[in-house]
């Protein structure tokens, strides 16, 4: 299959990797000329583990290219993916569609024939009929069925989220464009990937109602969290032996700092918007969405706390900044929150993150950045474990304590036994234990 991916972001580029690799023809545009000649010369504008392999195999093979001709890359396509961004909206909270209705009219002004226009970046319900209607009114003489794929890739293990998916839902009663979507996602019957087609609003919706749900896990097991330090618990035991149960399932149960990321926060503001304009409000996204920010504030506190109340004068290294583990992305990650907190208290701040530094440089110009976990405790007051890491979890635990001013950890991942803390001379707390 000959496919046009718009959009060489996080979704576009992974896909369309992907998608290559499945044996097809892929083309992926972006209007940045910097980043497409950068992908040409090999250099990823992400991170993500085994991406830049993946591109480099299938580039070689000659089935992945990079343009930023629209025209052309439409032209001769039998699937056009569109992969924008649909970042929430200043003022209001409401995704942003501009990226996506712009790139449909660019669509329709270059097709020539019959195609297929899959949107798989994330948008409100009836996006889809927006963009038909878009479709039409240009390009009227063209038959173009419009379809719905949403992605469900999670940010660090996207490559085997896509080739090797719990489901993939296609949205769509065209039956042609059926029977292209099952040619495009062909290679993974091997895998036996089920495949949900439904109607194009319905899919649209269930990737807002999976990463609802998933936020709400994330905090719940938060507020269950103190809810355990306030009575003497252990939420790592609640977690499992509420997760051992089939109907609750263990993922997404893990106490910490909070959600962030590219999807959950703006995916949530953004089910909360439609529910609104269709006067069918949902309460406990509601109530996901305020308790989260909340979250993120109150951990800040908690590392004031564990510095006597007093952060003023004090310096606090923090271990991880982006917002989970194998990502340089930093979008809405609780160190963010962290961060300003603690300056707001008065405290100096050292920080490192295998992956996240330069982002982290642009974002919070105010904190000094280290080459290394020891070299960010050195001299610390308090070191604080925000993001977990692999390289986070197995160190010398001795070592950091011996390198500070004052042997105080705030670990917001639960990655140490309490014990072992102890015995290397920390003054411990966690979350929820």
């Amino acid at each position: 299959m000959r496919i046009t991916m718009i959009g060489s972001g996080y979704v576009g580029l992974v896909s369309g990797a992907c998608f290559s690799d499945f044996g097809h023809d892929v083309i992926c545009v972006d209007k940045d000329a910097t980043k497409i000649e950068a992908l040409k010369a090999g250099r990823m504008p992400i991170y993500e583990p085994g991406l830049d392999g993946l591109v480099a195999a299938n580039v070689a093979a000659g089935r992945l290219t990079f343009t930023t001709d629209l025209p052309e890359a439409v032209a001769s396509a039998d699937a056009i993916f569109i992969a924008v961004g649909t970042p929430s909206r200043r003022g209001d909270g409401h995704a942003d569609l501009t990226y996506v209705f712009a790139a449909t009219r660019e669509i329709a002004a270059a097709i020539t024939g019959p195609t297929v226009v899959v949107t798989k970046s994330t948008v409100p319900v009836g996006t889809g009929d927006k963009v038909e209607a878009i479709l039409r009114e240009v390009r009227p003489e063209i038959a173009v069925a419009v379809v719905s794929n949403p992605e469900f890739l999670r940010e660090g293990a996207a490559i085997g989220d896509f080739k090797r998916p719990d489901r993939i839902v296609i949205g769509t009663d065209d039956p042609q464009a059926q029977v292209v979507m099952r040619e495009i996602y062909r290679p993974l019957f091997l895998n036996e990937s089920p495949i949900l087609f439904t109607g194009r609003r319905t899919a649209e919706l269930i990737k807002y109602a999976a990463n609802a749900f998933l936020a709400t896990k994330i905090t719940f097991i938060n507020e269950i969290a103190d809810l355990c330090e306030a009575v003497g618990a252990n939420v790592q035991d609640v977690s499992r032996g509420i997760g051992l149960d089939n109907r609750i399932g263990s993922k997404f149960l893990h106490a910490g700092p909070g959600y962030g990321g590219s999807c959950f926060p703006k995916d949530t503001l953004a089910l909360l918007k439609t529910a609104e304009d269709h006067d069918s409000p949902v309460r406990i996204v509601e109530a996901v969405v305020k308790v989260n920010d909340s979250r993120k504030r109150a951990m800040g506190r908690k590392v004031i706390n564990a510095l006597g109340g007093d952060a003023r004068g004090k310096t606090v290294a923090l271990l991880g900044l982006t917002f989970k583990p194998n990502t340089d992305d930093m979008r809405d990650a609780p160190s963010l929150a962290i961060v300003q907190s603690l300056l707001d208290a008065g405290a100096r701040i050292r920080a490192y993150d295998p992956e996240g530094m330069a982002a982290a440089k642009a974002l919070m110009p105010e904190i000094n950045l280290a080459d290394d976990a020891y070299e960010a405790a050195q001299g610390a007051d308090a070191v604080v474990i925000v993001t977990e890491w692999d390289i986070f979890r197995a160190l010398d635990l001795k070592r950091l304590a011996s390198a500070m001013a004052a042997p105080v950890m705030v670990d917001l991942r639960n990655i140490y036994p309490i014990a072992d803390a102890a015995r290397a001379g920390f003054t411990y707390s966690s979350v929820g234990r």
